[in-house]
């Protein structure tokens, strides 16, 4: 069966993310260090971001309010207001920060434009997500752009309808198992992990291994014969 339609993620997969929110992190913990130790606020700052999620959804604006929050609440709400005002500038920095593209992403994604129809896929901030990819100069090589609250089953069965020939002739490509491939397998479509050095752990998921339409690639640039393959057995 030939894929009509591919979706790519954004972070992590085209563009580098996850190293940016792990700087930030560290120059967080280097500004609380007198009140509690990484490791502690680490765990403290998770907490306050699985919470958020649900209020707040996914990228930076969430992560500098859960950065303020565990900030007050660790120090009892004795925080200095200065270092208030640092967390707040390190969230603009991070919204700012210039974006670094993967090795062979675009490449791959002029390739795959050639002869499919390809969508951007992506969750977080609606401003950071359009100016990277603003930045990145891919746009006008995708067909859609969705940026969307959450990655879902039925998220993706909307997406893949709406852009192409439904989710049965569709692939989903990005390095989270948990957003990016579990649930587009789950809507009909392929799913494949292209793995980053870095993920988030609350993106971390089992591999479904079992799924007949679950593929791991070591390199995005392995995706044109990936396709090529799938299509021609």
């Amino acid at each position: 069966m030939r894929i009509t339609t591919i979706g790519f993620d954004a972070d992590d997969t085209l563009w580098q993310n996850e190293q940016f929110f792990r700087i930030t992190q560290d120059r967080f913990q280097a500004l609380l260090a007198d009140h509690a130790d990484p490791a502690h606020l680490a765990e403290r700052l998770l907490a306050a971001e699985r919470r958020n999620l649900a209020h707040y959804g996914f990228g930076v604006k969430g992560f500098t309010l859960s950065m303020l929050e565990t900030a007050i609440e660790i120090t009892e709400r004795r925080v200095p207001a200065s270092i208030l005002a640092e967390i707040l500038e390190a969230g603009r920095e991070l919204h700012a920060h210039p974006i670094e593209m993967l090795p062979d992403a675009a490449d791959v994604v002029a390739r795959m434009a050639e002869s499919h129809r390809i969508v951007l896929i992506t969750k977080g901030d609606l401003f950071d997500q359009e100016r990277k990819l603003a930045q990145s100069g891919l746009g006008a090589r995708f067909a859609g752009i969705e940026i969307v609250s959450d990655k879902r089953a039925d998220i993706y069965t909307r997406i893949f309808a709406a852009y192409g020939d439904g989710a049965r002739r569709a692939m989903m490509v990005g390095n989270s198992l948990k957003s990016d491939v579990i649930p587009a397998i789950e809507a009909g479509a392929w799913g494949v992990h292209v793995p980053h050095d870095l993920t988030w752990v609350i993106e971390h998921a089992e591999p479904p291994t079992g799924a007949p339409r679950f593929r791991e690639l070591s390199r995005l640039g392995d995706l044109p014969d990936l396709v090529g393959q799938i299509e021609s057995d």
